[in-house]
């Protein structure tokens, strides 16, 4: 299925599109070594919230692996843009999408991680409306984070 956003289409993600983000994961994370976080779970068992938004030639511009938890939260776990593609909206869009998605699915709330070293990330969920909380040992003995969170309005 897909979804008109300004020019670029959402689409939700396949197989195929899981092993292209996996063989080019330089090109949306620079040299951070993101391998690990994405786990085969995020198309194989939450593949009706993974989203991947095309650029005009069918490539992957952007991309976000998220699910609903039986608590009904929303929750993101990655948003990767392609370093072409970065500043135009794209984060915002698919954000924007899995809240719809999220919210058809019975969320209340919507939910982030991020290190507190992130700060690009920081700035842009918080002009998302979300509020950013440093938890101590979120990750482990020694590892905090900051979690996200926005209450979805009914």
């Amino acid at each position: 299925m897909w979804y008109p956003a300004g020019g670029m289409l959402i689409e939700r993600a396949t197989t195929a599109d899981y092993v292209a983000i996996v063989d080019s994961l330089a090109d949306y994370w620079g040299g951070r070594d993101m391998r690990a976080q994405h786990h085969a779970m995020f198309i194989h068992e939450f593949g009706d919230t993974a989203l991947v938004l095309r650029d005009d030639d069918g490539g992957i511009a952007a991309y976000l692996f998220g699910f609903v938890a039986p608590t009904g939260v929303g929750y993101i776990h990655l948003v990767g843009v392609r370093a072409d593609s970065r500043r135009d909206g794209l984060g915002r869009r698919l954000y924007g999408e899995f809240e719809t998605l999220a919210r058809r699915r019975g969320a209340t709330a919507l939910k982030a991680i991020t290190a507190p070293t992130n700060h690009a990330s920081i700035a842009f969920h918080r002009a998302l409306g979300m509020s950013a909380d440093e938890v101590a040992d979120y990750s482990g003995t020694g590892h905090s984070r900051i979690v996200f969170s926005r209450q979805l309005s009914e």
